[in-house]
């Protein structure tokens, strides 16, 4: 597989976006362009949104070649990085409708954390949300969707390649859960 013009022309404009720039603490320092960001190993802000369906079945995705990060990986969660002058919750839900066509759901937030790799250091913001309804894939950063039992989804995560940062979110999310029980 190949990326296409319309993704390395999508790629370029995400890397050239202005992204919200946190110290270790999560304490706003300001706002660099995205590609700067990773480049210079600095510590930016993310949203993991978990779409289950009324059936608990979450949905994973697979991301496209073009992508920064863990290219083709396949993906537990929806998000990005939040940009300069929004909150984690406003890029929530503006990440979801983008990547998946799904809008208007209620956002439940979960917990925040570090997710600290060389060549990719988050403050990640986890939410959850329920959908039955169709979804809209974004052809630039999304090459398919499915939703899938959450231990098929453990279990596969061992084979095949999951971006780990959104995999640490789920395990995070899946601990609290079983916590609040």
């Amino acid at each position: 597989m190949t990326v296409s013009e319309q993704e390395a022309a999508h790629r370029a404009a995400s890397d050239a976006e202005q992204v919200a720039w946190v110290d270790r603490n999560d304490e706003l320092l300001g706002s660099l362009p995205r590609a700067q960001l990773r480049e210079r190993g600095l510590i930016g802000r993310g949203t993991f949104i978990l779409l289950f369906n009324g059936a608990g079945e979450l949905c994973v995705h697979r991301r496209t070649l073009s992508k920064a990060i863990y290219p083709g990986y396949w993906d537990v969660a929806a998000g990005g990085m939040v940009q300069a002058g929004e909150t984690y919750a406003v890029s929530a839900a503006r990440e979801l409708e983008e990547e998946l066509g799904v809008r208007g759901v209620e956002l439940v937030a979960h917990e925040r954390f570090l997710f600290d790799l060389v060549d990719n250091r988050l403050w990640c913001a986890v939410f959850s949300a329920v959908w039955d309804g169709p979804l809209k894939l974004q052809p630039e950063e999304v090459l398919e969707a499915r939703f899938m039992a959450v231990d098929e989804v453990l279990r596969e995560a061992v084979e095949k390649p999951y971006c780990p940062d959104s995999l640490a979110a789920l395990k995070r999310y899946l601990g609290q859960v079983a916590n609040d029980e």
